[in-house]
């Protein structure tokens, strides 16, 4: 949530900073600021293009930082947007995070006779730097004397007038990483932003600030001892994160599926002995081979590649599972500890409360596993051990291409542990052949992409939408849902095919269509009754089914197909037409779904 990007160097700053916040703009998009000691502070609600109208031709400043905000403290207004000034205007300063005293520190303030322009928390914590700064022999006895004030989470960036040059960073719980290019210096809360200078990137550690200026990079911890820790490489290029003449990243990282499930399953399939080999996990095997229970812990889609993941690992494994949302988890009285493992899944290696119930697993002794997208994130360096899944950089706000990536490698997953106890030569072979074909099968599904458009035309100004399925689609309807909701907007809910005689049943009637997961599999039959229900009831049934299945053509609406794969390989095909049908839907209400409303695509806070 929010994006942040400073500039240090030779170059005009604002057009650098502003293709920064371009880039940045899937982490919040309701309003957006810059400001550069020479030019000044230039503040637009809405996305970046509206900040792109105010900013002078003639700006000189090479120094500067910027901001893209998602809302927490006060609405998206100019006033709200960042940065945001002390009481003097002797320092300006970005934020991410939640500044969770800001109260308190707020009436302080007051009492000390300072005004404020705005609702955030933010402002907040420019006040009392500048406060700091006046006593201070330097920013960093400063910054350390302001930050040990705070309680929460953040991410900063912030500049003095009086040391235009100098930019300061600061994390705890938000991340932040310094990139270290040629005579020039930058500062990035993620990967993409910092892409436009350099590929030489370093990540802050929780309670680390960093002084930068266009020639050198300093490291300290908030005690200002510093820490030496050299630049590492970004595996990817800025052209990677282009649309590549698709009209939408959505459509492109939809698109990109059988790319993404090739290079997450590559080089770790051994398909002659029915292995996975899975490098992260190697220095740990025996450990591994000692779980006696594993909890995975997720938000959001994550928590559906979860909850997939927990049929295939005990399936295939013979471990059982747990699957927990991650803001709950972290509050719960009793935490498993003997023989327990924990395993979270994200997206972006930065989601707050994932990494929080990472922390309270690892204080009670329970060894941390990880599976993330992006190298370098603070999940990814929290855990004792962990899995890339190699996806490259997602852009679009609701996730797909990770998503798949995401239960393609618990998959991976299920037949390493798999293999470690039980699971016969034979069988593990037959798992490991079938993700094998999991791209060519992705593709085969996206060539007929126009089809599920002329679907989604067909069911785009329904109201409500009832997604089922049984076994390891279960997760898939849940997901299926998600999806049309974050970028349609249509009311959809995921239900266990088997609950619809409990309760979902009663809203079936003409007007509140049904998406069915019913591939052939070992509860094929089950699900086809349950079809039979909502079409007894006259309520309209779009169906994912396998290629040739005759039964099922005769009975739905609508089929999407999906070519004839094992059970949990059928799971992970059936996502991608159900991606499909809420990307089209949501171009088909006009909307833009690479943003869907009041969403961003990291969420750093609780």
């Amino acid at each position: 949530m929010c994006g942040i990007f400073a500039y240090t160097g030779s170059k005009k700053a604002i057009p650098i900073l502003v293709d920064g916040l371009t880039s940045l703009e899937y982490r919040g998009y309701d309003s957006a600021g810059i400001f550069t000691p020479a030019d000044g502070v230039f503040k637009a609600v809405g996305p970046v293009v509206e900040l792109r109208k105010l900013l002078p031709e003639n700006a000189n400043g090479t120094s500067g930082i910027a901001h893209t905000r998602w809302a927490t403290h006060g609405a998206p207004t100019a006033e709200n947007a960042h940065p945001h000034a002390d009481q003097n205007e002797i320092l300006y300063l970005v934020h991410n995070g939640i500044v969770e005293n800001y109260k308190e520190l707020k009436e302080e303030l007051l009492k000390a006779g300072h005004t404020f322009k705005s609702q955030t928390d933010t402002e907040v914590l420019a006040h009392l730097l500048g406060v700091e700064r006046g006593t201070a022999s330097s920013m960093d006895e400063a910054l350390e004397s302001t930050l040990q004030k705070v309680r929460g989470t953040y991410g900063l960036a912030v500049i003095e007038k009086a040391a235009p040059s100098t930019i300061y960073a600061a994390a705890m719980g938000s991340p932040i990483a310094i990139g270290v290019g040629e005579n020039e210096m930058c500062i990035g809360s993620d990967a993409t932003a910092i892409l436009r200078v350099t590929k030489q990137i370093i990540y802050l550690e929780d309670g680390e600030f960093a002084k930068i200026t266009p020639q050198n990079y300093e490291i300290k911890t908030l005690d200002r001892k510093i820490t030496t820790r050299a630049p590492e490489e970004i595996e990817w290029d800025a052209d990677t994160i282009k649309k590549n003449g698709f009209d939408h990243y959505m459509l492109k990282e939809i698109m990109e599926a059988p790319e993404v499930l090739e290079n997450s399953a590559r080089g770790r399939l051994l398909l002659t002995e029915g292995r996975a080999n899975l490098g992260g996990l190697a220095e740990h095997e025996k450990e591994l081979q000692n779980i006696k229970r594993l909890v995975i812990v997720a938000c959001g889609s994550a928590y559906y590649a979860g909850v997939y993941g927990k049929y295939l690992i005990e399936e295939y494994a013979g471990i059982p599972v747990e699957v927990a949302i991650g803001s709950e988890f972290r509050y719960r009285a009793h935490i498993p500890e003997e023989g327990a493992a924990l395993l979270a899944i994200s997206q972006s290696g930065e989601t707050a409360d994932t990494l929080a119930s990472i922390k309270e697993a690892k204080r009670r002794g329970i060894l941390a596993r990880g599976i993330v997208n992006v190298v370098g994130s603070t999940i990814a360096r929290e855990t004792d051990l962990g899995v890339y899944k190699h996806a490259g950089p997602e852009v679009g706000v609701a996730s797909t291409k990770a998503f798949l990536s995401q239960m393609e490698v618990l998959a991976l997953l299920a037949l390493y542990l798999g293999r470690q106890r039980h699971l016969s030569v034979e069988r593990a072979i037959e798992l490991g052949k079938a993700i094998a074909e999991l791209p060519t099968q992705a593709a085969e599904i996206l060539s007929k992409h126009e089809e599920v458009k002329v679907i989604a035309e067909k069911y785009k100004d329904v109201r409500d939408m009832l997604y089922i399925g049984r076994k390891y689609n279960f997760a898939g309807a849940y997901e299926g849902a998600l999806k049309l909701k974050e970028v349609s907007y249509i009311h959809a809910e995921g239900y266990g095919a088997g609950e619809m005689k409990h309760g979902p049943i009663a809203m079936i009637d003409p007007l509140f269509p049904t998406l069915a997961i019913v591939p052939d599999d070992a509860v094929f039959e089950k699900t086809i009754s349950n079809i039979e229900e909502i079409k007894a009831r006259k309520g309209p049934v779009i169906a994912i089914a396998t290629t040739g299945n005759t039964q099922i053509k005769e009975l739905a609406d609508d089929v999407l197909w999906i070519p004839k794969a094992i059970e949990p390989m059928a799971a992970i095909l059936a996502i991608i037409p159900m991606q499909l049908l809420a990307y089209y839907v949501g171009v088909a209400k006009g909307y833009n779904v690479d943003r869907p409303r009041n969403l961003a695509k990291s969420v750093t806070v609780e």
